[in-house]
């Protein structure tokens, strides 16, 4: 099974077993991680399941849409060039390893 790392704004470093298929969102649901608040239930209508990806693991990722482009320029923590929405990207076998930080907030 892949393993899957958040990290706080405060750098702490919660790492878990992550099945592919699943979201980064429901995967940190999952598991308790807190910091991922996910009010739309990965409906993607919200943006307060914000993440940055890290810059190393930003190509395992698909592009963002235009819809994501949305919900992040409005997210309540800063946009970067690495800002995703967790619900928008699906584990797979090959992830394994990848770093996610949470914002300070999502609200």
């Amino acid at each position: 099974m892949a393993k899957l790392t958040f990290v706080t704004a405060l750098g702490k470093a919660t790492t878990v077993d992550a099945t592919a298929g699943e979201t980064l969102m429901r995967i940190a649901l999952d598991n308790g991680v807190t910091g991922i608040e996910a009010e739309c239930s990965g409906s993607m209508n919200c943006g307060t399941c914000h993440v940055y990806v890290a810059p190393q693991f930003l190509d395992w990722c698909p592009p963002r849409s235009e819809s994501e482009e949305d919900l992040l320029a409005i997210a309540a923590s800063e946009l970067r060039d690495n800002s995703r929405l967790s619900c928008q990207i699906v584990m797979r076998p090959e992830m394994d390893g990848m770093v996610v930080h949470l914002p300070e907030s999502q609200f």
